[in-house]
């Protein structure tokens, strides 16, 4: 299938699922009024705490301010939309760029080493230790494993792991693309215990993290990168469905370059 055909497909399914992707404080911001965000709390549709303004990468945060809830998007593999990886052997990992199971499949791209902090707003925001993270993403040409066309059989770049005693978790995966429609992300669930994020259970938080545009032009500008590299021309934070009312705490810092350990990091107030 040609790469512009392909986004294409992944655009639709996003235009698609729409009315029930935009988060709950994104429904707030479109409807306005005072009257009627009283009705939709009412209703139980609440705000999520997102600033307007860009704040510092990695997102610290005070006591009490979790991270954004966000949709899972239209491919989240977790039993809510389909197919449910999450109970499969296999998924606790870090590396995350092989396909598991049955499957074979190999991700290639820039390497990046993702690392979310979770932490307990409960406590403090003290790191969360034993929590749980269910973290996934797109491939270089824009493509989820298990949903799109080409990748339905495989299931690479989608993994869990627990927090360890700083209530963190690393994973090691590929710089993502950049598709029609959307700014670069990495999207994760948090779950209270490695046990309930594997019966997909207990759920408590479900968010994106944005990647600054500097490091997505340096990865872009590499074999592979191309149509990613269009397609971040025609969007932006300010723009993007997500994004758009507030990414303080969802903008990751990413060090080192094309080719020397580079890493993504958000800290993840839940």
């Amino acid at each position: 299938m040609p790469h512009d055909e392909e986004l294409h497909d992944h655009d639709r399914g996003l235009s698609h699922d729409l009315p029930t992707l935009v988060s709950r404080r994104r429904a707030l911001g479109l409807l306005g009024g005072t009257g009627l965000a009283v009705v939709l709390a009412g209703c139980g549709v609440t705000g999520g705490g997102g600033s307007s303004s860009a704040g510092t990468a990695a997102g610290t945060s005070s006591a009490g301010t979790v991270i954004p809830q966000e949709t899972a998007g239209p491919y989240p593999g977790d039993g809510s939309n389909g197919v449910d990886v999450l109970t499969e052997s296999g998924i606790v990992r870090s590396d995350i760029t092989r396909s598991f199971g049955s499957a074979s499949g190999v991700a290639t791209g820039v390497p990046l080493t993702i690392r979310l902090k979770v932490l307990d707003t409960g406590s403090g925001s003290a790191p969360s230790q034993g929590a749980a993270v269910y973290l996934w993403h797109c491939d270089r040409d824009g493509r989820y494993s298990l949903y799109s066309e080409g990748v339905t059989q495989e299931n690479y770049l989608r993994g869990v792991q627990a927090t360890g005693d700083d209530g963190t978790v690393a994973f090691t995966s590929i710089f993502p693309a950049a598709y029609s429609g959307r700014w670069p992300h990495i999207h994760f669930e948090v779950y209270p215990s490695l046990e309930a994020a594997t019966t997909a259970s207990g759920r408590l938080r479900t968010s994106q993290m944005a990647l600054p545009e500097a490091a997505c032009r340096q990865v872009y500008a590499t074999d592979g990168y191309s149509q990613s590299l269009r397609n971040l021309a025609q969007t932006s934070l300010e723009t993007d469905m997500v994004f758009s009312d507030g990414y303080s705490l969802q903008l990751g810092t990413v060090t080192g370059s094309v080719g020397d350990d580079m890493t993504a990091t958000l800290n993840v107030p839940a």
